[in-house]
């Protein structure tokens, strides 16, 4: 298995699980002005083409899980920020936009281990995953309004088709900080644990995804993003196809011989 080459983050893979770790903690794993946009991209388009990969898991070292946008490099026009509206959204198609784009296609379950701040677009890079779980150190904030900017990077697509349209809007509208407890009462997190056994409880959500069969959980995520745009008739006509392959895959078959064992 060839890993990918990356310049911010680290990645490790075990009993079919994935694991991206934001490594630039001395910027609180700030996505702009570092190499986390480019690393992010880089694994999503491995794990596609990666077959021993099953579960995607993204979490953060150091105290936060992402800071987003560089706000020192915003108050100083520089870096993403820089140049006149055409320059910067040039800047923005071909930077941070790239991440929705790329975990969008993500073929595998994506968890997202939040194991503190997610601020702004690492909000709404932690939205972008199929499952968050929180630590009770965990915030998050759709902070861009209190910038005086807009969440540039998707997020406005994102949190209403997680949390509804009404719930969305205050947060994003407020740029208020939510809290972990408050997160998962809303449904940004399917669950809130102790710092010390974040990544324990994100592993048993990833081990009990890894244990299906590969094939089958690839094609069930691809209908149930594509559920998501399609008409009932158009998706039903897809998911006799998906089923069709089902059924023509040994690991249907091996699936089925254990659980007559069982029986």
């Amino acid at each position: 298995m060839n890993l990918p080459q990356l310049t911010d983050a680290l990645l490790t893979v075990d009993n079919r699980i994935a694991t991206l770790t934001f490594n630039r903690h001395d910027v609180r794993n700030a996505l702009t002005g570092t190499g986390l946009i480019e690393d992010i991209i880089a694994v999503a388009e491995w794990v596609n083409r990666c077959d021993e990969v099953s579960v995607l898991v993204m979490t953060g070292a150091g105290s936060a899980f992402s800071s987003g946008g560089n706000v020192k490099d915003m108050a100083e026009r520089g870096g993403d920020f820089a140049g006149n509206v055409a320059e910067v959204a040039t800047r923005y198609r071909r930077g941070i936009q790239r991440i929705p784009l790329a975990l969008q296609q993500v073929e595998v379950p994506i968890i997202a281990a939040v194991n503190g701040p997610a601020i702004g677009a690492g909000f709404d890079l932690a939205n972008m995953a199929d499952v968050r779980i929180a630590s009770e150190k965990a915030r998050f904030g759709e902070t861009f309004l209190n910038l005086g900017i807009i969440p540039g990077d998707g997020g406005a697509w994102f949190m209403q088709r997680l949390i509804g349209y009404q719930r969305a809007f205050e947060l994003t509208l407020s740029g208020r900080i939510v809290g972990a407890a408050e997160a998962k009462e809303i449904g940004i997190v399917l669950d809130v644990v102790a710092p010390d056994e974040l990544m324990t409880r994100a592993g048993e959500f990833a081990a009990r995804f890894a244990a299906q069969p590969p094939k089958a959980v690839r094609l069930t995520k691809r209908l149930m993003k594509m559920a998501q745009r399609m008409e009932l008739k158009d998706f039903l006509d897809l998911s006799a196809t998906f089923q069709g392959m089902c059924h023509n895959e040994p690991e249907h078959l091996d699936a089925v011989r254990r659980m007559l064992e069982k029986s």
